[in-house]
């Protein structure tokens, strides 16, 4: 993700369009982001999935009784 570049050079994912763009645009509620290249930006489903699989998996973030 971005590390203190500018916003115009910055790229997000919107999650309304599913389209990769760079600096201002929709509001962030719409969008995940920043990130520090396109190919990042692209990958930001991909992402996601992953974080979301690996707290799953955590047993100290993971609340559900199944």
């Amino acid at each position: 993700m971005a590390n203190g570049t500018d916003r115009q050079s910055q790229w997000w994912f919107n999650l309304r369009t599913h389209a990769v763009e760079q600096g201002p645009g929709d509001p962030n509620s719409d969008r995940l982001g920043p990130f520090d290249t396109q190919a990042e930006a692209e990958s930001a489903l991909d992402l996601a999935r992953e974080r979301s699989e690996a707290w799953d998996a955590d047993e100290e973030w993971n609340d559900s009784d199944s």
